[in-house]
């Protein structure tokens, strides 16, 4: 089985083409940093733009990388959400437009289900059941995943995502964009306890993660404090935040076979090596993708499409672009903006 998966939910737009056995034959992404730099943060109609000129580009040439042609894929898989609503647009009508030339299925692929299954692209011997936390400038979830389209959600942020928590702390303290490697790098030179910051929710009976009150009080100590231990006191606040709001999780979830992390913040090695910790201390197996998965990627949209595939679904041509898609629809709104997740 050979999947075209196509990317374009954010600022990165990506073609890959992965095989049923794991075997990514071809993978172009191109970001949008520099366009997206002067601004602090990503301008939805730049990136949306941005995707247009790219996406065919990028296509062709993951064919060419490839050594195969749209005839010898057996389906395409395209990220219709959710996302930047502009950007969803322009990856998900190119899918419908190459299904539709080449007569082949199209897989409309929920880009919160491309990093839930991105961990069995990565380690074929991850089994359902598993704990999944997602991180990710958009979203900040813990997961019960029990098998394609099975997730049940176990937490969600009632305000910010850790990822937006970060991109907004390296914009106070200007470090630039993007912000989670750049208040990675400035927190290796400072002290993780040299600034008093709130860890929102740590200890509550309720569920879910928060990260606006850490934000805002990262924004009350710029200019007392250095920009490094602001940043390394940052970053530590939110790795204490998801070490207790996921030891919660584990002692609610069933019998699990691993702890796994994916977004763009599973990036971060801090927190990654909090989480193996944290795994270990349970008697679990921790699985995290490598770097370059974790951030939005389109070998992870196309191996939810072979995931998919295998299970018989498949989308209809008039599938909508959704700026909002939950993975666990029956779950049950939270207070604040959590509700978007």
């Amino acid at each position: 089985m050979l999947i075209l998966g196509l990317e374009s939910s954010c600022d990165e737009t990506a073609a890959a083409l992965v095989t049923d056995d794991g075997r990514v034959l071809a993978h172009r992404l191109l970001g949008q940093e520099a366009a997206h730099a002067p601004f602090g943060g990503v301008v939805p109609e730049i990136a949306a733009r941005a995707h247009v000129e790219a996406m065919e580009p990028l296509v062709a040439a993951a064919f060419a990388d490839a050594g195969v042609t749209l005839a010898d894929v057996d389906a395409i898989a395209a990220t219709a959400g959710p996302g930047l609503i502009g950007g969803v647009m322009v990856g998900l009508v190119t899918g419908k437009a190459l299904a539709h030339a080449a007569g082949k299925p199209l897989i409309a692929v929920n880009h919160l289900e491309g990093h839930a299954l991105s961990p069995r692209l990565s380690d074929r011997e991850l089994a359902y059941p598993y704990l999944l936390l997602l991180v990710s400038g958009g979203h900040c979830q813990l997961l019960l995943v029990e098998g394609v389209g099975r997730y049940r959600r176990m937490a969600t942020t009632i305000d910010d995502a850790a990822g937006e928590a970060f991109d907004k702390t390296a914009k106070l303290l200007g470090l630039g964009y993007p912000g989670g490697p750049r208040v990675e790098a400035a927190a290796r030179g400072g002290d993780p306890y040299a600034v008093p910051l709130p860890r929102p929710l740590k200890g509550a009976a309720e569920p879910h993660f928060s990260f606006a009150g850490l934000k805002s009080a990262v924004a009350r100590a710029v200019g007392h404090h250095r920009p490094e231990d602001i940043a390394a006191s940052f970053q530590q606040a939110v790795v204490d935040c998801l070490l207790d709001r996921t030891r919660r999780a584990l002692a609610e979830v069933p019998p699990v076979t691993a702890l796994v992390v994916a977004g763009g913040v599973a990036a971060n090695g801090v927190i990654r090596r909090a989480l193996e910790g944290l795994a270990a201390e349970h008697g679990l197996r921790f699985v995290a993708p490598p770097l370059w998965l974790c951030t939005d990627n389109a070998a992870m949209i196309a191996w939810a499409g072979v995931e998919r595939f295998r299970e018989g679904l498949t989308d209809p041509l008039d599938t909508p672009a959704r700026a909002r898609w939950p993975l666990d629809p029956a779950a049950e709104a939270v207070r604040g903006a959590g509700v978007k997740a």
